[in-house]
């Protein structure tokens, strides 16, 4: 899951974009309306996770910006502002879900992950293929009744790989899908997890690869 923070509070900012890559998720920020806008433009997220006051462009523009687009991401508004009709204007604003500060982080994730689920191209929340069932709110991950014991990132690239079967996903697409903009495109990374992941699946293998394609679940 691709997640952009909107938050001009820096320290607030960094803190719930580490507390959701340590759920497995792909994690984008930007510190003022414009620069998101601009980030807005290069990638496709799931959910923004958006600050209603920001310098710039305001939230609440940026927020009709997004709802106007053909195929837009869904939108978490995260504000200080928490009067019942604050909330109302914020969704009537084309925003998807209204959390106000301060909060609960759990319920920051759950609602993020709820509104993932809710968009219109989302899958079933339980993926199962291969003999593998993995449900990514209960963060678990099972192959022919045997639990699986994944690190963050070996379940959020084995959840890239379900969501995208049987297609292929590059070393490209599953960098863009689970690390964020500040990976390193030409780290090995993807080829280390995968190999781990394999290792952990056990036999018979389930993911292939295929030389200037990508992986896949067999």
């Amino acid at each position: 899951m691709r997640v952009l923070v909107v938050e001009d509070a820096r320290p607030l900012a960094e803190v719930v974009a580490e507390g959701l890559r340590d759920q497995g998720m792909a994690v984008d920020l930007a510190y003022d309306g414009l620069s998101a806008a601009a980030k807005l433009d290069l990638t496709a997220y799931d959910v923004v996770v958006l600050d209603r006051d920001l310098p710039g462009l305001h939230g609440d523009t940026l927020c009709q910006m997004i709802t106007e687009r053909r195929a837009r991401p869904m939108v978490l508004m995260l504000t200080a502002a928490a009067a019942p009709g604050d909330r109302v204007s914020g969704l009537t604003l084309g925003a998807d879900d209204y959390l106000a500060k301060p909060f609960h982080f759990p319920e920051l994730v759950l609602r993020v992950q709820a509104l993932a689920r809710r968009r219109p191209d989302a899958q079933p929340r339980i993926l199962r293929a291969a003999g593998i069932e993995l449900d990514p709110v209960r963060r678990t991950a099972v192959r022919d009744g045997r639990p699986l014991s994944l690190s963050v990132k070996e379940f959020a690239v084995l959840g890239a790989l379900m969501r995208a079967s049987p297609g292929f996903l590059s070393a490209e697409a599953l960098l863009e899908r689970v690390w964020d903009e500040n990976a390193d495109p030409f780290t090995n990374t993807v080829t280390v997890t995968v190999g781990r992941l394999r290792r952990k699946l056990g036999e018979p293998p389930v993911i292939t690869t295929t030389p200037g394609v990508g992986y896949r679940l067999a």
